[in-house]
């Protein structure tokens, strides 16, 4: 990870090997089409109302902080996307899963089924209640070769068509759907000798509104 010079507008970008390949051809078939913003590297709370030279420089030490490079890691980058509200929504919908305790889920090497069913906060602007999304969520496993399957009522999780999050190897997956069933893996060969547990994580994405939920996945040998 570095930093960028601020004093001037940057755009840093890190391709993937697909864009690098798309790239290469030079025949227009490189084009980006969807992106998303972030603004993890700002801290707020240096916002200063009582600034000793004025309000107009209250926003003085935020804008003078240095903007994060590019990083080619989905797990740490992003967490903190901007998202579109409708005019006037002053509620921020928000992820929770029930039934889960310190955004932690824990399996058994060769147990059965477990499912998580998420819920948003804040769905309306008239209600704190919670529910579940019209558009439902998109579930990312970052390392699919900790689990056996994940199903959800629309789609299953495939070895075959695995994704790049992070890093440079394809062992992500993800299905889209309301409940996310796993079945944890029982493959002896990802527990040598003096490895009782594995982790990874969950990403839960809400197709409506855009919220975003992480969990870690640890799953123990016994």
């Amino acid at each position: 990870m570095g930093y960028l010079d601020n004093s001037s507008i940057t755009v840093d970008a890190i391709l993937t090997k697909r864009g690098r390949e798309l790239l290469s051809r030079n025949d227009g078939s490189f084009r980006i089409t969807q992106f998303a913003l972030g603004d993890d590297e700002i801290d707020y709370t240096l916002f200063n109302e009582n600034h000793p030279n004025g309000t107009q420089y209250a926003s003085e030490a935020i804008e003078n902080m240095p903007l994060i490079e590019a990083i080619p890691d989905g797990t740490n980058m992003m967490k903190s996307q901007l998202i579109t509200l409708s005019r006037g929504k002053s509620l921020l919908p928000f992820i929770s899963v029930p039934g889960i305790t310190n955004n932690t889920v824990t399996l058994i090497k060769g147990q059965s089924t477990f499912t998580i069913s998420p819920v948003t906060h804040n769905l309306t602007n008239n209600s704190t209640t919670a529910g579940t999304e019209g558009g439902g969520y998109k579930f990312t496993v970052v390392n699919f070769n900790y689990l056996n399957d994940m199903i959800t009522e629309t789609s299953t999780g495939s070895p075959q068509e695995l994704d790049v999050y992070g890093g440079s190897e394809a062992i992500a997956e993800h299905v889209d759907g309301f409940q996310l069933t796993m079945t944890p893996t029982n493959e002896e060969a990802l527990f040598p000798t003096g490895t009782e547990s594995i982790t990874t994580t969950i990403i839960i994405e809400g197709m409506t509104t855009g919220a975003r939920k992480t969990l870690q996945l640890v799953v123990n040998k016994s």
